[in-house]
């Protein structure tokens, strides 16, 4: 899949602001298994985030 560039150099960080949203909705929602939801949506947003921003710089620095 191809990305344009602007939304490739910012997607770790979107990954990261859609991992703070969920925790923190996390905090305010008590309805069924939404808490336990948002959670797994923020952990799983904030690994994703982290691990696309460390691919990204491997390949940058192996590329130099």
């Amino acid at each position: 899949m191809w990305l344009s560039k602007p939304v490739y150099e910012a997607l770790p960080y979107y990954y990261g602001a859609l991992g703070l949203i969920a925790l923190g909705a996390r905090l305010y929602v008590d309805y069924w298994y939404w808490p336990l939801i948002c959670t797994i949506v923020g952990v799983g947003s904030l690994v994703a985030g982290v691990f696309v921003w460390v691919k990204r710089r491997e390949h940058r620095s192996r590329s130099s």
